[in-house]
This record gives C-alpha cells, sequence and structure tokens, in this order.
C-alpha cells in the first residue's frame, strides 16, 4: 500500500490497484510452439524468448505487435533556467507543433509502422494555438526550477500522472486490443531531472550519470551535475518515497509516463520502453508497483551514460544498441520490425510434424 500523507485517497487508490496477471497457460502454449518448430530449440535466441513474452502479455499462444498505440507527453522544465540545455526552452512547443505536422522522427516512424500516434501537451513556456493530433492538457507553463523548488506541488503531480492514464485509457478506447503501447517524452532540460531521479533511485554518484542530453560541451556537463546535485542536497529525496521523489525532482512528462507505464500493466497491455528519460520513468513505477516489470520491454540501449547503470536495475535486456539518445518514442518504433518478425516467425513457421521433418533425436 502507497504511503503518502497529503494525496487525494482516489489517487493513491488507482496507483495501488493490482497488476495484472500473466496468463501462464498461453505461455506455456508458446514455449511448446517454440519446441516444435523447424529449427533446433533456441536457435533464433532472443526472438524466441519475445515471442514466448509476449504470449503471456496478450493472453494467446500467437501473439502480435501489429496494433501499436504511442502517446508522447511534452512539457517544459523550469530548470532549464540554469543553463543545462544546448537548446532554449521554445523549441519544447516548436517540436510539439512539428509532432502535429508530422516532420518529427516518431511521426515519421509512427506513419511506417501503421501505428495511432497522440502528442500530449503537459505544459509550454510558449503558448500553443490547438493543433491536430495534440490534446492539451495543460498543468502550468513549466514545472517549478527543482535546484531552487520542487519540480511540483502535489496536486500537479497528481493531475500529470493522471493524464498518462487517461491516456491509456482513449487508446483503449480507440482500438479494441492494443499489441503494444510506446510512451515517448519531449521536453528542452529533461535529462537533467530523469538523472537525478536516477542518481535517487540508484544512490550513485551524479558524476557517474550524467550526459550530454541535447549535445552540451564539458562546461555544460560540469553544470549540469552541479545543478543536480544541488537539487538532491536540497531535497534530500529518500528511495522508499517515490511519490515524492518524483515530485521534487521530476517532470510533468515523466510523471505521465510513469502514470501510463502502470496503468498499462494493471490493464494487461504489454509496454515498450524507450530510452533514458522513459526507463527512468518506468524504474519509478516498479518502485511503486514491483509487478510492472512483468509488462515491461526495453527497446534499446540509450547512448546517455546513466542508461548503463539503469541496466542493473531492469527486469529484461534492451533489444537493441543502435547509439540512438533522441526521445520522442523513436527507439522504441525502431524495435517494432524486430518485435513484428519474433511474432511471423512464431505464428507461419512450420512444425515437424507439419513439414514432415525429422525431429532431434538426443
Amino acid at each position: 500500500m502507497i504511503d503518502n500523507a497529503g494525496y487525494d485517497p482516489a489517487f493513491l487508490s488507482w496507483l495501488d490497484a493490482p497488476v495484472a496477471a500473466l496468463d501462464q497457460i498461453s505461455r506455456n502454449a508458446a514455449q511448446a510452439r517454440q519446441m516444435q518448430l523447424t529449427k533446433p530449440q533456441g536457435a533464433l535466441g532472443d526472438l524466441e524468448r519475445l515471442a514466448v513474452r509476449l504470449a503471456g502479455m496478450q493472453g494467446r499462444a500467437c501473439p502480435g505487435a501489429d496494433r501499436v498505440s504511442i502517446a508522447v507527453f511534452a512539457a517544459d522544465h523550469g530548470v532549464a533556467a540554469e543553463g543545462v540545455s544546448a537548446y532554449p526552452q521554445a523549441v519544447t512547443g516548436q517540436m510539439i507543433v512539428n509532432f502535429s505536422r508530422g516532420g518529427a522522427a516518431i511521426s515519421v516512424a509512427a506513419k511506417a509502422l501503421d501505428a495511432h500516434l497522440r502528442v500530449y501537451n503537459l505544459g509550454t513556456v510558449t503558448a500553443l494555438e490547438p493543433l491536430a493530433g495534440v490534446e492539451d492538457q495543460v498543468i502550468a507553463p513549466q514545472t517549478g526550477n527543482l535546484a531552487r523548488e520542487a519540480a511540483m506541488t502535489q496536486a500537479q503531480l497528481v493531475q500529470a500522472m493522471n493524464v498518462g492514464r487517461l491516456a491509456v485509457e482513449q487508446a483503449q478506447a480507440r482500438e479494441a486490443v492494443i499489441d503494444i503501447f510506446i510512451g515517448g517524452e519531449m521536453g528542452i532540460g529533461n535529462t537533467t531531472p530523469a538523472t537525478a531521479l536516477a542518481a535517487a533511485l540508484m544512490g550513485l554518484p551524479v558524476t557517474d550519470l550524467v550526459g550530454p542530453g541535447t549535445g552540451i560541451d564539458g562546461a555544460g556537463i560540469a553544470r549540469k551535475v552541479a545543478v543536480i546535485e544541488r537539487a538532491l542536497a536540497l531535497h534530500k529525496p529518500q528511495p522508499v518515497d517515490p511519490l515524492e521523489m518524483l515530485r521534487c525532482l521530476g517532470g510533468f512528462e515523466i510523471a505521465a509516463l510513469c502514470g501510463a507505464y502502470l496503468q498499462c500493466a494493471q490493464q494487461g497491455v504489454p509496454v515498450l520502453v524507450d530510452g533514458f528519460i522513459c526507463t527512468v520513468a518506468a524504474l519509478l513505477g516498479c518502485r511503486l508497483q514491483p509487478q510492472l516489470g512483468d509488462w515491461l520491454l526495453f527497446s534499446h540501449c540509450s547512448a546517455e551514460p546513466g542508461y548503463a547503470r539503469l541496466l542493473d536495475h531492469l527486469p529484461s535486456f534492451p533489444l537493441l544498441d543502435l547509439g540512438m539518445r533522441l526521445g520522442e518514442g523513436s527507439g522504441a518504433a525502431v524495435a517494432i520490425p524486430l518485435l513484428r518478425m519474433a511474432c511471423t516467425l512464431h505464428a507461419q513457421m512450420s512444425t515437424f510434424e507439419e513439414a514432415a521433418v525429422s525431429g532431434a533425436s538426443l
């Protein structure tokens, strides 16, 4: 049971709702099928394990990855005032416009995958007009500057996590079945709160985790380290209190991702987690609900230095390592064809009996 005085009991109630159980019958059936396919057992390596894991998540012996729903959460951060990013804050709003127009990497990837993409604007310093494909769920123009104050009030944290929950509910209302949910993020300066959270969650020195983010130089990295260390000293976050940790050090989009992942697990929807920032949100979710890990697949190894340290805390290993660090859910989108191939091989290969091929004798 989550115990955080001051939070709305209804909010804590949905966070504390049980995670769905995996379907062991379907998982076992998928494993049995793999053993009968015309190949040496284990010859397809992780592709076999992926198909079996998805079978347990989706409750069918032959799973799929065709129906993909993508939600990108975007928000600005007060800590950007500390000079932690190579880009001005106006870029967050500009990128939301780019998402709407189809010009961003995740927009192109979603179209190529025939996946549904929805963007959630949780608050930008530059006010935006209504945009196609963008849902306004504005909480504030930006979070508080975590180096000087809490990033969010309790009410703002609740609102942000509820946007993540809403995104999953809306996706389920659009689709009879969701094979895979992908969460993405956009927010200038957001590797700073993500790194602060990672340091607090794992109890590691900030210098072990800080990276270039959008491309800052050596002096920028040193400044980023100092900002995060100041924030940790100010808030003294406790790993036993993940909600308060998220409130003080996080961001609207990070909280929304965490809420979305928890809602997916409660509803039995498989999640494909993107890079560094999304993985920090997933790790926070696992601290709130340890069984969340059953519903998470990790798409790729982010090039952010802190990601390598997160690997020791993940329930499964990432599928790809392509040196990506864009965010937006782009790395997860790139991994979808791999999941589709795993499912196709699993479903369409002949068994030894069907092909009249002799099986192993030893």
